[in-house]
């Protein structure tokens, strides 16, 4: 009878996953995962190549490392993402509004640049390309609002997550590599404007994506403000003195964002402040200012509900002018962090310890990979781009694949614990590596892949399928876990105030990388590569423990509630 039951609950599995795979919000999620990664590859990536051939120099390109922030510190603009309706727009949906016109905006941007010459309207050029970043993040903030929005029993945040991730890569690729190639035979402005035609068109598509259902799609706002001053909420007074507290930290943070890239736009390229000084400077203390002490403060504001402190006893009447706009000022910047403080309580920190540690190792070797490859084990430049770029890119969407089979097979909790593990120990491969990699190379030779990898012409030959072995496998374990973790990610956040809390959970992420960057690189220079790759393996290792008891306290949650586990796969409350 066990073996029957657990032969259904696979049919199962594999009719949802059918099922989702053919949902219409599927397809839309893929594209709009496509116009996600786009942009970054455009404007982070491949104009640095484009800048390099129209002979910009190193000083004044440095500029254009500020666009990075854009994606870094997005949290910091969500919540006009969960609040503002845009006037005639709000009729394409609450995400939508948004999502249209950023890809709109961004086509129109890479059409325009197209037109233009790097070196003589470089003004221009980088405006255009700084507003172009705000415009690709904030269409980053509504997109993943959009896919935790619309998830549903059929099309589960799983599904949309894996597929939102395979939107992504595939686009890193086009806006990568295969901009570099058409670059090469048709030139940079053509390949600029064939690209801002792609967004554009998508944004035309985009328009027929499909809203979320019921209390999501509605217009919430207002009814959320006008419920602070029913009985049994905070009194105003108290509410507002956390606003002003988050207000002003809030305002700080965008205050030294700000200050740094006026100061880098309008200052002499010999006076102008280091981005990577100003992150690992300013950054933590932006992490403070903006989540850490709001949280703090939102954690109060929940203890003192719970408490029956400082309540209303009876409805407030409505109010208007600047008591209500202190309200949605409330609303918009302080209940995110109240409803999740309140909703997790403690169990926030081991969340946030999950973050912080999941895909650190993953955020900060993208910076020392090309170093490792190019400069330490002196492979060529062609070399690096078959092995990462183009194998590499394959295997990372066969791993989303296989992460998205797993999520609907076996779960979300067992799928980010495998994908944890199995990228912690791929640095182990790195390691071999770093010591001449003679496990890699036997192991290649004895699948028959070395034999493969030497029949590819002009380039193939045993060194390049060690390289391509241990980057596939690598980027395999990426695949699964990428999946795993935004599935997971966009799991714990409500979907009433979805735009501000991934935002700020995803940005840590990408911050947190960033923070450790020069740490690692001075351990590379004292210790070399071996010695890094034994270290990030172990905390890899760490983080998977953190998985393990955040899988605990999940389910002994569900045991405490009287909730039966769903079945792998299947729908799960974002709330």
């Amino acid at each position: 009878m066990a073996a029957v039951a657990e032969q259904k609950k696979k049919i199962s599995a594999w009719r949802a996953l059918g099922l989702a795979l053919g949902n219409r919000k599927t397809g839309f999620m893929l594209l709009f995962g496509f116009a996600s990664g786009l942009p970054f590859a455009l404007f982070l990536g491949t104009l640095f190549a484009w800048l390099t051939e129209a002979d910009v120099d190193l000083e004044t390109m440095g500029i254009f490392s500020l666009i990075g922030l854009a994606y870094a510190f997005q949290f910091l603009w969500s919540p006009l993402i969960d609040k503002v309706d845009i006037p005639l727009l709000r009729k394409l949906g609450r995400r939508k509004q948004w999502i249209i016109p950023m890809q709109l905006l961004l086509g129109a941007i890479l059409v325009t640049m197209s037109v233009l010459e790097p070196r003589t309207q470089l003004g221009m050029f980088s405006l255009l390309a700084g507003i172009g970043a705000f415009a690709s993040a904030t269409q980053d903030i509504a997109i993943n609002a959009w896919r935790i929005d619309v998830a549903d029993e059929v099309a589960t945040i799983d599904i949309l997550s894996t597929v939102y991730q395979m939107g992504y890569r595939l686009s890193s690729l086009v806006g990568g590599a295969l901009g570099l190639i058409i670059a090469a035979r048709i030139g940079w402005p053509e390949t600029y404007m064939m690209m801002g035609g792609i967004l554009l068109f998508v944004g035309a598509v985009g328009l027929f994506a499909p809203n979320a259902e019921g209390a999501a799609e509605l217009t919430e706002g207002d009814e959320q403000v006008r419920a602070l001053r029913k009985a049994g909420e905070l009194v105003p007074s108290v509410r507002n003195r956390a606003l002003a507290a988050v207000a002003l930290l809030w305002a700080l943070a965008i205050g030294a964002v700000m200050t740094f890239m006026i100061m880098s736009m309008t200052y002499a390229p010999e006076d102008r402040p280091n981005p990577t000084d100003f992150t690992l400077t300013w950054g933590p203390w932006i992490i403070v200012a903006t989540i850490i002490l709001p949280a703090l403060i939102a954690g109060w504001l929940s203890s003192q509900q719970k408490q029956g402190r400082n309540l209303l006893s009876e409805d407030a009447p409505a109010v208007g002018g600047a008591a209500y706009a202190l309200d949605h000022l409330y609303r918009a910047l302080v209940l995110p962090l109240v409803e999740f403080v309140g909703r997790l309580g403690w169990s926030l920190v081991l969340i946030l310890a999950v973050v912080l540690t999941y895909r650190i190792c993953d955020a900060i070797w993208g910076t020392f990979a090309y170093p490792f490859y190019l400069g330490e084990l002196q492979y060529t430049n062609d070399d690096v781009a078959f092995a990462s770029k183009f194998f590499g890119v394959g295997a990372i969407i066969a791993g989303l694949a296989l992460g998205g089979l797993m999520l609907t097979t076996i779960g979300r909790m067992a799928t980010l614990l495998i994908g944890g593990i199995l990228a912690a120990l791929t640095n182990l491969l790195y390691a071999d590596m770093a010591i001449g990699g003679a496990n890699m190379q036997a192991f290649s030779d004895a699948i028959g892949f070395t034999y493969l990898i030497e029949q590819v012409p002009g380039i193939g030959d045993a060194d390049l399928a060690r390289l391509t072995i241990t980057i596939a496998f690598e980027n395999l374990a990426i695949g699964i876990a990428g999946a795993a973790y935004i599935a997971w990610l966009s799991s714990i956040v409500s979907k009433k105030f979805s735009a501000v809390q991934y935002a700020l959970l995803s940005s840590l992420t990408l911050l947190v990388g960033t923070l450790g960057r020069g740490a690692l690189g001075e351990m590379i220079e004292n210790q070399g590569y071996y010695d890094v790759f034994i270290l990030t393996t172990w905390i890899g290792l760490g983080a998977a423990v953190l998985v393990c008891i955040e899988w605990w306290r999940v389910s002994r949650a569900k045991d405490d509630a009287g909730i039966i586990a769903p079945e792998a796969g299947a729908a799960q409350p974002a709330e």
